[in-house]
């Protein structure tokens, strides 16, 4: 299994579709790749933000955890 490498929030902010051409989100402490998703175009999905930890903001939304799935785990968040 290989080790994911792990990003400070700094480094995660950074990829919110503006700063940086990736589109990642943190959730329960990984970090995911949803930049292939036409629902993250130019990091905003609805009221949400790329670039940042969304574990407590998801907790009200439609969808379950299993929504991660379809995305890469690209790293942790410290």
């Amino acid at each position: 299994m290989i080790e994911l490498p792990v990003y400070t929030k700094s480094q995660l902010a950074l990829r919110n579709g503006q700063d940086k051409p990736q589109i990642w989100v943190a959730y329960l402490g990984f970090i995911y790749d949803v930049s292939q998703s036409k629902l993250w175009r130019n990091g905003k999905h609805y009221e949400h933000w790329a670039g940042q930890d969304l574990t407590n903001e998801l907790i009200d939304a439609p969808h379950g955890f299993a929504v991660f799935n379809k995305f890469d785990k690209v790293g942790k968040l410290a």
